[in-house]
């Protein structure tokens, strides 16, 4: 996981970070890197997509469906963040957040493992088709059951 705790958001902060993430060797020498945003003002539309790909030519940036923030993976960390970091928000100054934050991060990546996700497309298309019978069976008839005599 990369952090950063900028004093302020912004479009600066955002290639900062984008820096910092790319300049690793995994990133730096992939011949692409798929760098999944939500829509916020920091990398909103064409122009954000152009710059990035300006300062890394193999950053591809993806935006999520605007009102999506379900598929924005991040937005799980961010809820672990807020559960065990940020909450009671009792903190001295924002230096002190800063330092939490970070620490956290550094904590985090010593034990974290990539997550192993069980559910595969051929499990999604399985899914979709019981839907689709669902929906196109006749009132009062189940669609995984034969019709009866």
């Amino acid at each position: 996981m990369f952090a950063a705790t900028p004093a302020t958001t912004g479009i600066a902060s955002f290639m900062d970070l984008m820096g910092q993430v790319m300049s690793q060797p995994e990133y730096k020498d992939a011949p692409r890197v798929f760098v999944i945003v939500d829509n916020g003002s920091d990398h909103r539309g064409q122009a954000a997509i152009s710059r990035l790909r300006k300062a890394h030519a193999n950053a591809v940036m993806i935006h999520t469906p605007v009102h999506a923030s379900w598929l924005n993976q991040v937005e799980i960390v961010f809820s672990v963040i807020q559960k065990k970091v940020i909450t009671p928000s009792d903190f001295a100054s924002t230096s002190t957040l800063s330092q939490t934050l970070l620490a956290f991060v550094g904590r985090y990546n010593l034990t974290a493992r990539p997550f192993n996700w069980k559910f595969s497309a051929d499990d999604l298309t399985a899914l979709l088709r019981r839907i689709s019978q669902r929906e196109q069976a006749p009132a009062g008839q189940h669609a995984d059951l034969p019709p009866a005599a």
